[in-house]
């Protein structure tokens, strides 16, 4: 599915299962939340801290995935093509690090 689909399909759910988009400081803070779940579970699986019986079954995926959720309604309300901007970045970025990574002897 592309950004734009996904774009598209969260406005036609929020359209048919919600009653409005939250406002955009409600969307960011909870986004903020959604971030700090997927942190948890990052530096608690993935890092040194120790995993809570509590947090053993939690799905990175499902987190990640409400994430974009959040940041698909943010760009829907603000009026963000993503779609266009992810395309835009990836082309700045791909200028602009190719060599730089390729060089960086951190990276070998």
């Amino acid at each position: 599915m592309s950004i734009a689909a996904a774009q598209k399909e969260v406005d036609t759910w929020i359209k048919e299962h919600g009653v409005r988009y939250f406002n955009e400081l409600t969307n960011m803070a909870q986004l903020t939340e959604e971030v700090g779940e997927v942190a948890r579970i990052i530096a608690r699986r993935y890092g040194e801290q120790s995993e809570k019986e509590s947090d053993k079954n939690k799905d990175l995926g499902e987190e990640l995935a409400d994430v974009m959720f959040v940041v698909l309604c943010l760009a829907n309300q603000t009026g963000v093509d993503l779609q266009q901007a992810f395309d835009k970045k990836l082309e700045l970025k791909t200028k602009r690090d190719h060599d730089r990574h390729h060089n960086n002897k951190k990276l070998k």
